[in-house]
């Protein structure tokens, strides 16, 4: 049985993998006249302990990520996506994408945007792939 979703959330770390991911999701969300959740993480845990980081400087990159986002949601909505939300949280990736509000399907790319955070952790997709509670779609 094919599902159809009516929330579609994409993880957004502006990565190569990640814009493909997105491009998936626009096709996704337009076969099931769904709506895209776009969701970008300013992973404050990478920067170590509160005391070792700048706060200004995490505000300064949620900035940044609005920005962009904005522009990637004026992207969907051209794409024929009308409904199109834009979520920007600090964090850790791993805890923020897999607890997602009312999210029936969350599309990923397989790689992303920290490489060392892969070889040394292990990758946010296979931690999506665990621990959502939703669907998930990894793309490569």
């Amino acid at each position: 049985m094919i599902k159809h979703y009516q929330k579609i959330a994409v993880a957004i770390d502006f990565s190569k993998q990640s814009m493909k991911a997105l491009d998936r999701a626009i096709l996704v969300a337009k076969d099931n006249d769904a709506t895209i959740q776009l969701v970008n993480v300013v992973d404050t845990k990478s920067f170590g302990s509160i005391s070792a980081y700048d706060l200004n400087y995490a505000e300064q990159l949620k900035q940044e990520s609005l920005t962009k986002m904005d522009q990637l949601k004026n992207q969907v909505v051209a794409a024929g996506v009308p409904v199109v939300d834009v979520v920007v949280k600090e964090g850790s990736p791993k805890e923020i994408l897999t607890d997602l509000s009312g999210v029936e399907l969350l599309i990923c790319g397989a790689t992303g945007a920290n490489n060392l955070e892969k070889m040394v952790i292990g990758s946010v997709a296979e931690s999506i792939v665990r621990l959502a509670s939703c669907d998930v779609q990894l793309v490569r």
